[in-house]
């Protein structure tokens, strides 16, 4: 099962930019999946995690986890089920 995450950032983020390569870094070694998600270009998105970023979610599960965060933490939000 492919598991996908967002990633909420915005541009000009240096801790955006490295939850980014942390991720790039896994995606190429275990097959993880996500996407960067601009949330200056979103009014309810830019309310949500102005304060937050970076921000990442697992989709099916609607978990997230907030910076700092590190390859241990997104383990273990790919193991995370649904309740």
């Amino acid at each position: 099962m492919i598991i996908n995450l967002i990633l909420y950032s915005t541009s000009h983020c240096h801790l955006c930019e490295q939850a980014e390569a942390l991720l790039l870094k896994l995606a190429l070694e275990h097959g993880l999946n996500f996407q960067s998600v601009e949330i200056a270009d979103n009014a309810n998105l830019y309310e949500l995690y102005e304060i937050k970023i970076p921000v990442l979610k697992r989709v099916d599960t609607d978990v997230e986890i907030c910076w700092p965060f590190n390859e241990d933490d997104i383990s273990l939000l790919l193991r995370e089920t649904k309740i």
